[in-house]
């Protein structure tokens, strides 16, 4: 072949395979209508029902397979059409479907249409309980409202255990496993057993046995599979223990082993639950797990909602992936974390409702990822996990939380269980509204965070001890950023309340700077540490706006002496190599200066206003550097009791050097990409 007729035919098998390459995404559609023998391509089936969209994900994730293997992939875009997508699996992308930053792979709902992924299974065919002995076991009012099925051969889950725990769900709406008192708790009486202990000077007891004041023993012993669920001796840690028996002359609860690790307190609260005999109030349920006969009391007319019972463990994986985005769908009951992120990068979920878990609702490790713009609500245990970056290294992960509204978090599991946590190195936590959780809201481990524009409130409501924003007993986790939140309207019943942003244990090196605290508890709260920075925040009506104590050189010495967790902790990182050093050059000589003492702390340039102004531990005070504080004086704020704590131009706080925050900038965002908007209404404007 002539050289010239060579490089044409070159010329135009390259023409061929750039035009393939640029001809743009593919588009393909998912639907309960279609058929996966169809090509995808159209939206809706034919009118001869020879072609239409594909019927499953799995044979969308198929056909991107195969056209990278033929080298015939620029992205993709797969569009589910509405109704409700019931999974008897998770859904797996990894890395063979995966592709590249201009050509990624996004699956959505279709246009405003509502799609569901569903890992729960729909159950029908209730009749009344026709069995006297179940019926002489229930409550008088009860037996003829509750209803009975037969499950069958389906798999029963646990009463406890995160992430296999069965749960029913009327509508939307998950149920109450069987319990009593039906709100709130009762009370551990007196303790009875055979281990006896005392910290900080508390009595307790490391053996699970105690009484309760109560005359529903003797029907609790005749329960099967009876457990507790409690704040059996802190009231930051909670627990499901399983009943063991029953002593009913001496009202009598032995817990089954392993007892609680922290051991057992009198008057600490618990409640009872899965026991039949408590199913007394609509909404109630009830597993018999050896006969695998589901009991029910249905809070209206039992056909005016669709009853589901959580199945799958996760509707989601992506592991070890990239450049994948979900957008504007439903994820929703399941028994464990709804979307899981394994070691992926540039993974996107966004404009999403994530409700219902069994566990949490999305973990993230990897890198470049982001969740922006979901609501999230009514999960389990935690809403999001963000774990990126190398911290021997000093790199960021680059993980993103921001615009999301979460709410009604920690359900199930009660204490550390936040709203979002973050872990590994430079990730953020942006412009999230946080409300009605029992403990913590924000809870952070690792370094050089960004934790900004955030409302937070209503959280800590069933704790103590606790903090909206915690992290805690560990040097070298330095470097985060708390900037340009408000924090209100945060209680904790609990032994020492709560805290609005709560530095515990020694944490160190944090900044504190332009934040709104309101009716926050023990704002902002410096536990031992050292290095951290408290400037240009408001305070209003809290008690106190700042706190510094000793703990380092006192109950809490042995943490920071030598062999102590403290050192350890900090003898886990590079902290004497150049990135280290160069970044936190403070933590070099830390051992050598007096690790116990809270130095290098500096209080500046704040407005505190009613409540109590400090409280500082005897001895410290020249340990703390405190200057530039407008205390107790009018500084002007444009509408305090509608809760606008923006300063009027002539604030007298701004002659001493404050600088204006942000305040409407504050909490979420409108955008088109948010689930659900326009914008839901924070607090403070209702």
């Amino acid at each position: 072949m002539h050289h010239r007729t060579l490089w044409i035919v070159l010329f135009l098998v390259s023409s061929l395979s750039t035009s393939v390459c640029l001809a743009g995404p593919a588009q393909y559609f998912v639907s309960l209508k279609g058929n996966d023998d169809w090509s995808g391509k159209l939206s809706e089936p034919n009118n001869a029902q020879t072609d239409g969209p594909f019927r499953s994900l799995e044979r969308a994730r198929s056909e991107i397979r195969n056209l990278r293997q033929a080298k015939q992939f620029s992205g993709a875009t797969i569009s589910l059409r509405e109704g409700t997508y019931y999974r008897n699996e998770k859904f797996l992308l990894g890395k063979n479907d995966s592709w590249k930053k201009k050509l990624p792979v996004i699956y959505e709902g279709w246009k405003n249409e509502q799609v569901i992924l569903s890992g729960a299974i729909s159950v029908s065919g209730f009749t009344p309980v026709s069995n006297k002995k179940i019926l002489e076991r229930l409550s008088g009012n009860s037996r003829k409202h509750v209803l009975q099925l037969d499950l069958k051969k389906f798999d029963p889950g646990t009463v406890s255990k995160p992430g296999k725990r069965l749960e029913l769900f009327f509508g939307n709406k998950p149920m109450t496993l069987a319990r009593w008192p039906n709100q709130g708790f009762t009370k551990i009486n007196e303790l009875t057993g055979n281990k006896p202990f005392k910290v900080h000077g508390i009595p307790g007891d490391h053996e699970g046995r105690f009484t309760c004041d109560t005359n529903r023993m003797e029907k609790w012993s005749k329960e099967q599979d009876l457990w507790l669920h409690g704040y059996w001796f802190w009231d930051w840690s909670d627990a499901y223990q399983q009943v063991k028996s029953i002593d009913v002359q001496k009202k009598e609860f032995l817990l089954t082993k392993p007892f609680h690790h922290y051991g057992y307190r009198k008057g600490q609260k618990f409640y009872v639950l899965n026991a039949l005999s408590e199913l007394d109030s609509p909404g109630e349920w009830y597993l018999d797990r050896e006969e695998n006969i589901l009991y029910f009391w249905p809070p209206s007319e039992i056909d005016s909602q669709k009853i589901t019972l959580s199945s799958v463990d996760h509707l989601l994986e992506i592991n070890n992936g990239s450049h994948i985005t979900f957008r504007n769908l439903v994820f929703e009951k399941t028994r464990n974390t709804l979307i899981r992120v394994i070691s992926s990068h540039h993974v996107q979920i966004k404009k999403s409702l994530l409700r219902n878990s069994g566990h949490a609702a999305v973990s993230f490790s990897g890198s470049d990822s982001v969740i922006s713009g979901c609501d999230i609500h009514s999960i389990a245990s935690n809403g999001i996990s963000l774990s990126g970056g190398d911290r021997n290294k000093l790199v960021p992960g680059n993980l993103f939380a921001i615009n999301n509204h979460i709410h009604d978090f920690g359900r199930v599991y009660r204490t550390y269980r936040p709203a979002v946590s973050i872990a590994g190195v430079g990730n953020k936590i942006q412009h999230n509204l946080i409300h009605n959780g029992p403990h913590n809201a924000i809870q952070a481990g690792g370094n050089d965070h960004l934790i900004e524009f955030n409302e937070v409130y209503d959280v800590c409501y069933e704790t103590g001890d606790v903090g909206a924003y915690y992290m805690g007993r560990d040097w070298t986790q330095r470097g985060t950023l708390i900037r340009h939140n408000f924090f209100h309207h945060i209680k904790g019943p609990g032994l020492h309340g709560a805290m609005a942003v709560y530095l515990d244990d020694a944490a160190s090196g944090i900044s504190i700077i332009g934040n709104v605290f309101f009716e926050a508890g023990r704002a902002a709260f410096i536990g031992g540490g050292r290095d951290n920075v408290v400037k240009n925040n408001i305070f209003v009506n809290c008690h106190p706006s700042v706190h510094v104590d000793n703990r380092g050189m006192n109950w809490m010495h042995a943490t920071v002496e030598p062999g102590g967790i403290m050192p350890k902790r900090l003898n886990n990182v590079p902290y004497k190599n150049l990135i280290w050093k160069k970044r936190y050059p403070k933590l070099v000589n830390i051992l050598n200066e007096h690790p116990e003492e809270p130095r290098g702390n500096v209080i500046t340039h704040n407005i505190s206003v009613g409540g109590k102004w400090k409280n500082i531990s005897k001895g410290i005070e020249n340990l703390v550097t405190m200057k530039n504080n407008l205390i107790d004086q009018d500084p002007l704020f444009k509408d305090a009791e509608k809760m606008n704590f923006q300063l009027k131009d002539d604030s007298p706080a701004y002659k001493m050097g404050f600088k204006k925050i942000p305040f409407d900038k504050i909490g979420l965002f409108k955008a088109p990409d948010r689930y659900n908007w326009p914008i839901l209404k924070s607090r403070r404007n209702q």
